[in-house]
């Protein structure tokens, strides 16, 4: 306990600490329960309501959230953006982060997740589940590539580093363009449900609306993850490289928005959005998640202060994480005749895992290089 209370060297440890071991002692048990007692031991998922909190948490918002990867490097290395360098290192760990853990989650939440391996073998090319399982395995391993340098530059193994650096750029491009394959993919796996899906989120465009918003987010992420890493590790914070960040989240967002709300106008009518039912209430919701940080970044001053960016970047987040559970969950369950709402279980084993995944990452950011030197950088309060 004393070496991990030196190890998590973080601020607010006196909190967090205690926090995170309750979370990883009930989620070791709680895995126990889901690999020995099945899917029903730990879930409230049946046969009329298959895909649950894990599949939009877990998988769509997790690979959704990881996209700060792609849009972060492709920034950089394809449009040559060179100032936003320093923030690229802890993005990719992020993503990195990201894809394993939904691989893990797809492990707890396939009913044999010994036959995780299936689709390297048994291909399928006419399925797009079988596309979105490649991708993400293959994205899996660019992000080790793009992540690699840095543990090659503390085992000091310059050759290797060299080399590396060498396929920079195809790696980069191979990264981009799976990424946009499965971002968009995610979303046409649920074209296969016109008749199941609610219409305020069914229409042909899913594809595009799940790419644009994974985009958007992918800025947002950035901004969230730098306001955490500076909090925790007591770091200076890039306010200049942020409020930039925040310019290109703003447009992407309203794209995403005037994308989609032309695809809503003259489809669902007005009656179906303000039906006053669940799936009415929830479409709210996420709207107004997308719409605050417009507002609150419209506004130029408001856009130069920090926590206007955090708030925004939260904000958004928080609406693409609510967009992927009101696609696969909140409008599914009329259709499926079952009213569903995820076992404390379900949500805890989602925390487990993202508590998991946080530890590694500051022990990634002790250990490894991530972060520049903070030499002649730019203060918070600068």
């Amino acid at each position: 306990m004393r070496e991990l209370w030196r190890i998590l060297d973080v601020k607010g440890r006196h909190i967090l600490l205690p926090a995170m071991l309750i979370i990883l002692g009930v989620g070791v048990v709680l895995t126990f329960l889901r690999f020995f007692g099945g899917l029903g031991a730990v879930t409230a998922l049946n046969d009329h309501q298959p895909w649950g909190f894990w599949i939009g948490f877990d998988v769509l918002g997790g690979v959704a959230l990881a996209a700060g990867g792609f849009v972060l490097t492709g920034t950089v290395h394809l449009l040559n953006f060179e100032r936003y360098r320093s923030v690229v290192r802890p993005t990719v760990l992020t993503a990195f982060l990201g894809y394993i853990l939904v691989s893990l989650g797809l492990l707890y939440d396939i009913g044999k997740p010994w036959n995780i391996w299936h689709p390297l073998i048994m291909w399928n090319p006419h399925s797009v589940m079988f596309e979105v399982a490649w991708c993400v395995m293959l994205y899996s391993t660019v992000l080790a590539l793009e992540f690699s340098p840095v543990v090659l530059e503390k085992l000091g193994s310059q050759r290797m580093l060299r080399a590396v650096h060498s396929f920079t750029l195809p790696i980069v491009i191979a990264g981009v363009l799976l990424s946009t394959l499965h971002q968009s993919s995610l979303g046409t796996v649920f074209l296969i449900v016109p008749l199941k899906l609610h219409p305020l989120w069914y229409t042909p465009l899913l594809p595009l609306h799940f790419f644009l918003s994974a985009v958007t987010v992918g800025f947002a992420m950035v901004i969230v993850e730098s306001y955490v890493s500076s909090f925790l590790f007591r770091k200076s914070l890039e306010t200049k490289i942020l409020v930039d960040l925040g310019q290109f989240m703003v447009v992407a967002l309203m794209l995403h928005l005037v994308v989609r709300l032309q695809d809503l106008w003259g489809r669902v009518p007005l009656s179906a959005v303000f039906s006053g039912k669940l799936e009415s209430w929830a479409f709210l919701l996420e709207m107004s998640l997308f719409v605050l940080p417009l507002v609150l970044m419209l506004a130029f001053r408001n856009r130069m202060r920090p926590s206007v960016l955090f708030v925004s970047g939260l904000s958004t987040v928080l609406a693409v994480l609510t967009n992927r559970l009101n696609v696969s969950v909140v409008g599914m369950a009329r259709s499926a005749g079952f009213s569903y709402f995820p076992s404390w279980s379900e949500i805890w084993l989602s925390l487990f895992l993202v508590t998991g995944g946080f530890i590694v990452f500051i022990l990634c950011a002790k250990y490894l290089p991530i972060f520049p030197e903070e030499e002649g950088r730019e203060s918070a309060g600068a």
